[in-house]
């Protein structure tokens, strides 16, 4: 299974899978058609399924032009945002299965950032694979998803299923945030060594407007402050008792930076 990032809007990545030996693709999040339209006919490609993980108009806007277009494509997306996903047509929920190229992915259950949202996790299927995570707007690459239907207990829950997933799945999360995210991470965890490397890496990628997307869960342990709400240190800087306080504080924080 192939993953190709395709740029939209202002700072969103629409995901593209494609299986060559059968040449077909399905997309995660179509923010827009045209961009996928566009790969999906220089690759030759029928494009068969839409996976959106929420029903954010910067992750489903493409849906019905897509349909227009390829009226055979399935539509998923998750049980609890029926009626909110322009042509769903699959209902799902945490545990059920999706497959495509060969490839099975899990589906995660991750409200927070809205009360539907889920992930698709692909683990590896094969000797050199790595899990592919498409993760929506609950994790970011240094940070995570704003709370807008959520409560910080869901979201702690939800970024604990993703931080316990293997060290090198890469994060396929839908925006170009990263330097902002980590400029906001070394202003409350500045002495973590690994956060200060990564900070300079990106910083000199994005000089370049070269993308930060893919990470990894094992990068995101070590750098992202959202998945460290229970290290002492964060919740000193927070003042918090516990880690429940410690990222809905970090939260708050973040919102105002």
């Amino acid at each position: 299974m192939q993953v190709y990032r395709i740029p939209a809007l202002s700072d969103n990545y629409i995901f593209l899978l494609h299986d060559p030996d059968r040449h077909q693709a399905a997309v995660v999040d179509p923010a827009q058609a045209k961009p996928v339209l566009e790969k999906v006919r220089s690759l030759d490609a029928e494009l068969t399924a839409i996976f959106n993980t929420h029903h954010h108009s910067d992750h489903v806007g493409g849906n019905q032009e897509l349909l227009a277009n390829f009226p055979q494509i399935t539509v998923y997306g998750g049980a609890e945002d029926r009626g909110r996903i322009p042509g769903q047509q699959v209902f799902l929920q945490a545990g059920d299965r999706v497959s495509f190229a060969g490839r099975t992915a899990e589906i995660l259950f991750v409200p927070g950032h809205t009360k539907a949202h889920i992930a698709y996790y692909f683990p590896p299927s094969n000797p050199g694979e790595t899990g592919e995570l498409f993760c929506g707007d609950t994790l970011f690459a240094g940070g995570c998803g704003r709370l807008f239907e959520g409560t910080p207990t869901q979201m702690v829950a939800s970024l604990e299923q993703l931080r316990n997933l293997p060290d090198d799945t890469r994060v396929w999360c839908a925006h170009e945030y990263t330097l902002k995210n980590l400029q906001f991470a070394l202003s409350v965890d500045g002495e973590n060594l690994d956060l200060q490397q990564r900070f300079a890496e990106v910083k000199e990628a994005r000089s370049k407007s070269q993308p930060t997307v893919p990470s990894s869960i094992g990068l995101e342990k070590s750098t992202n402050p959202f998945l460290r709400w229970d290290f002492p240190n964060l919740q000193s800087t927070t003042n918090s008792r516990d880690g429940i306080q410690a990222f809905t504080r970090l939260r708050g924080m973040k919102d105002r930076f």
